[in-house]
């Protein structure tokens, strides 16, 4: 792929959407999971988003599928970046960013751990539109989908904090 056809495909993303939440605290599951998806509304389609999605993946090494990346060991150099402050999540990849607001118990957790576990779906998902609450039963139904979740780049990232 040439450097063109990446930047043609970037543009076919649509809105990058980013979503936080944690597993369940009284399983022991406590990790606060951050997920990015585009919601398929490029100029081409959501067929184009998907395509220009895995394309963006590749783009900086990010493999989709069962393996989980650590994105701690080189966190100053890593391509994907989760920053916080206060409750406000910045994500940045190369070229993009987007923004979401955290739970606290999200913002608890990452504090106690340093990170995040990091997926992004190359499946589009214009149900969960930024803004509105998505339920928790929808969440798991997409986000624990296996068909999603071996389409999608896995990572653990570092969090980091707004120095003051």
């Amino acid at each position: 792929m040439t450097s063109t056809q990446a930047e043609i495909d970037r543009s076919q993303l649509g809105t990058l959407s980013v979503l936080a939440w944690i597993g369940d605290p009284e399983e022991a599951h406590d990790i606060p999971y951050l997920l990015a998806y585009t919601l398929g509304d490029g100029p081409q389609g959501r067929e184009a988003g998907e395509a220009a999605a895995r394309g963006l993946l590749e783009e900086i090494g990010l493999p989709i599928g069962d393996v989980v990346m650590d994105g701690t060991l080189k966190a100053a150099t890593f391509p994907v970046q989760i920053l916080l402050e206060g409750n406000q999540i910045a994500l940045t990849l190369p070229g993009m960013n987007a923004r979401c607001t955290a739970p606290d118990e999200w913002v608890a957790a990452a504090d106690e751990s340093g990170q995040a576990y990091f997926l992004f779906a190359t499946r589009a998902w214009p149900e969960a539109v930024p803004g509105r609450p998505v339920a928790p039963e929808t969440l798991q139904a997409f986000a624990g989908d296996e068909s999603v979740l071996t389409s999608s780049a896995h990572c653990v990232l570092a969090v980091r904090r707004v120095q003051r």
